[in-house]
């Protein structure tokens, strides 16, 4: 396995990690919690050492079940592998179909009973990297960055991020607390935040990308015939799975295609390798529950692209159509 540092922070984690919402949240039923538990031991054994969750990540019985899950799975690897978990989300109508409208809240105090009831689910002491999972517009990027300043000297948060941050929240916020990482949406369907970039070499920040696979659009195991559950997985109402958007994204998977067989890759694989070879401080969580497919991702960590390579593959995908893909659920102020 390939490691990476997070910018400048020091913080070492496996080149691609494992994003572990899908085993409780979102892609359909919670998994069998033995089976997760034992993916996740095939996880660590495999090398994987950067493991994502957050604290709504659950059902709306079990809302907190894959911290939970985490927690209990990697007690016996705690001190040789990374947890990152997320503060100050809620869902508005939780048990509706999702995908479900967002409520920010970053208030000091949820964060401090957040990183309590985190720290207690998980069975440890420290939480690794502790993002705040969406900006809250009501409370103030400083007043948010202070008190992870805080949690950081009491030593309950060692390092920490944003998730779906922009230019001026994360500079201000870095300039009271240094901040690790960010965590932004980001695949070869949704670039709007290479824009950024300029910003986190800048800052010496890194980047974290989840959906990196489009939702899963982008491995190649699913058509226009694909049918999922809407009552329990949000790929039911993504636009990149209707069944027009195939048609629409043939030339995708064309490049895609051509690129795992010029590689002797697979698509996943090349859809993972084309955003790490673009910058040494980019890891990639795409999430599985799968063992096949956890063994498949973390290959892509072996796969080299040079510049030339990387920027012909961006000016193809500038060029060509593509469908629709799911920008992430609303937000309810």
């Amino acid at each position: 396995m390939y490691y990476r540092t997070l910018g400048l922070s020091g913080l070492r984690v496996s080149a691609v990690g494992l994003g572990c919402m899908g085993m409780s949240h979102a892609y359909g039923a919670p998994a069998d919690k033995r089976e997760m538990a034992e993916l996740l031991a095939d996880a660590v054994e495999m090398g994987y050492t950067f493991f994502d969750t957050a604290e709504v990540y659950g059902t709306p019985d079990r809302p907190h079940d894959n911290e939970e899950l985490l927690g209990k799975a990697l007690r016996p690897f705690r001190d040789h592998i990374v947890i990152a978990t997320k503060f100050g989300l809620t869902f508005d109508a939780p048990h509706a179909a999702g995908p479900h409208a967002l409520i920010p809240d970053s208030q000091p105090t949820t964060i401090r009973r957040s990183v309590e009831d985190s720290l207690r689910r998980l069975y440890t002491d420290r939480i690794d990297l502790y993002y705040q999972h969406r900006i809250d517009p009501k409370v103030e990027p400083e007043e948010v960055a202070g008190v992870m300043a805080d949690l950081i000297r009491e030593g309950k948060i060692l390092h920490w991020g944003i998730s779906e941050a922009n230019e001026e929240y994360l500079r201000r916020a870095h300039k009271v607390c240094p901040v690790t990482a960010v965590q932004n949406r980001y695949s070869m369907m949704a670039r709007s935040h290479e824009e950024l970039f300029p910003v986190l070499e800048e800052l010496g920040i890194g980047f974290v990308a989840f959906s990196p696979l489009a939702n899963g659009l982008l491995t190649d195991c699913y058509t226009a015939d694909t049918k999922f559950d809407a009552a329990t997985d949000y790929r039911a109402s993504m636009p990149q799975f209707r069944r027009e958007s195939f048609e629409q994204n043939r030339s995708l998977f064309a490049l895609i295609g051509n690129l795992a067989e010029e590689h002797h890759a697979t698509p996943s694989q090349i859809a993972l390798a084309w955003m790490m070879n673009k910058r040494p401080w980019i890891v990639p969580i795409p999430g599985t529950r799968r063992l096949c497919r956890l063994k498949e991702n973390i290959g892509a960590a072996d796969i080299r692209l040079n510049a030339e390579q990387v920027q012909a593959i961006d000016a193809a995908l500038v060029a060509m159509p593509m469908s629709e893909v799911f920008g992430g659920s609303p937000i309810k102020q």
